[in-house]
């Protein structure tokens, strides 16, 4: 019996760790992407917006989001993992209350861009991590209790954001506040490892290496899956104003996808985990894409509300399922390098998406958005159903990694 305890607690330990961490994934997600489809519908009525240039400012986020994921591994070479992770929060919060100060269309896309930025240096310093937890644990859960993080975000938003009705200013002053409360209480949460020094973090970032041609089947998922996601979320408020939804619909709606994201975890942690190969990434996208596919087939208060229940069980499982993937099939000095490269194919995607799929909805309607979501996360699906990763990739280097850190431990 004590040895199961012995080996329970610091498992236990390391789940508690990434709840506070997740507060990265709530802000940079939650509150500084997703948010922004609350708002859309009286940003598109009040400033005179076409859905292409609402679009256009959630592409902006998703620019950003590029440009942070590119620069991440050089940030992380001259600050640590765990520096980066805290000012990418700080900046995040800062990039929220810059948004509340202007209703100038090119302020409010930098305002977007830099957020943008700043929640790629978050997500992808959090996932490694997050990574470096469950290694330590030896449970997947602090990967997908990360990624769920999203879910509190767009419940605080879906619950605070509605009743305020026109009021913009001070909707984006208080998802501010918000992303700078969860900075300052995810602040010592950052550090996988209380002996790192930000110098040790340096040299391995520096000795990393990018994986992704032996995980091309996975990627090119990804990509479709990025393209597709981000426009159900960014025009779902949109879609539900266009069939004058009261605001008890659009307020369940939204906390209910929340919640959902929050109780993935307990739906999918054991699946990434256990599942072969990509058999769980396979089944999440399939699952998003029907989702999508459901609310746009039938419009009516219950199936729109299943659907927002389906979105949100299982689109952050996706990250989480694809960062698992690179942890088993790469080497963990090469975990940040690997992940950073993902977030830039993954940023390339949501940068056109919605962009895009604003262009084909002003000349239709807005449940074009959703068949968007629909076909890629379906197209996504059968890729990864039959994506192989290759060993090339070094997993028997990571388990050789995996195998010396145990030892140390011992």
């Amino acid at each position: 019996m004590s040895d199961l305890l012995a080996i329970g607690t610091p498992a236990r330990r390391e789940t508690r760790q990434a709840v506070r961490l997740a507060l990265g994934t709530a802000s940079a997600l939650g509150l500084a992407r997703f948010a922004y489809g609350l708002l859309l519908p009286a940003m598109r009525d009040e400033l005179h917006w076409s859905l292409a240039e609402a679009g256009a400012m959630s592409a902006a986020n998703g620019l950003g989001y590029l440009l942070g994921a590119l620069v991440t591994a050089v940030v992380v070479r001259r600050l640590g993992t765990a520096a980066t992770f805290r000012w990418g929060m700080v900046l995040t919060a800062l990039a929220l209350a810059v948004t509340a100060t202007s209703d100038a269309y090119p302020v409010l896309l930098a305002a977007r861009a830099a957020a943008g930025v700043a929640g790629a240096a978050v997500f992808v310093t959090g996932g490694v991590i997050a990574s470096r937890l469950a290694a330590r644990a030896g449970s997947g859960a602090p990967i997908t209790v990360y990624f769920a993080g999203a879910g509190l975000g767009i419940v605080i938003s879906g619950a605070g954001i509605p009743p305020l009705g026109d009021h913009l200013h001070l909707a984006w002053a208080g998802l501010g506040v918000a992303a700078g409360l969860a900075a300052l209480l995810s602040w010592t949460a950052a550090r996988a490892d209380g002996e790192a020094q930000a110098g040790e973090e340096a040299q391995a970032a520096d000795a990393g290496r990018v994986h992704v041609r032996p995980l091309w089947g996975i990627a090119l998922a990804y990509l479709l899956f990025a393209a597709g996601y981000i426009t159900y979320i960014t025009f779902l408020s949109a879609y539900l104003a266009d069939r004058h939804a009261p605001l008890g619909q659009v307020v369940l709606t939204w906390t209910a996808l929340g919640l959902a994201v929050v109780a993935a975890p307990a739906l999918w942690s054991r699946p990434i985990a256990e599942w072969p190969g990509t058999r769980a990434l396979a089944v999440l996208l399939a699952l998003l894409g029907g989702g999508a596919a459901l609310a746009m087939a039938a419009p009516a208060p219950p199936v729109i509300l299943a659907s927002a229940i389906l979105y949100g069980a299982t689109f952050m499982g996706v990250p989480a399922a694809v960062t698992a993937l690179i942890k088993a099939n790469t080497p963990s000095p090469d975990w940040t390098a690997t992940l950073a490269a993902f977030t830039t194919i993954f940023a390339g995607g949501q940068t056109a998406g919605p962009w895009l799929a604003g262009l084909v909805a002003d000349h239709t309607s807005t449940a074009a958005t959703l068949a968007w979501t629909a076909i890629l996360c379906a197209a996504a699906a059968v890729i990864a159903a039959f994506a192989n990763p290759s060993r090339r990739a070094g997993a028997g280097s990571a388990e050789k990694t995996a195998d010396a850190e145990a030892s140390t431990r011992q």
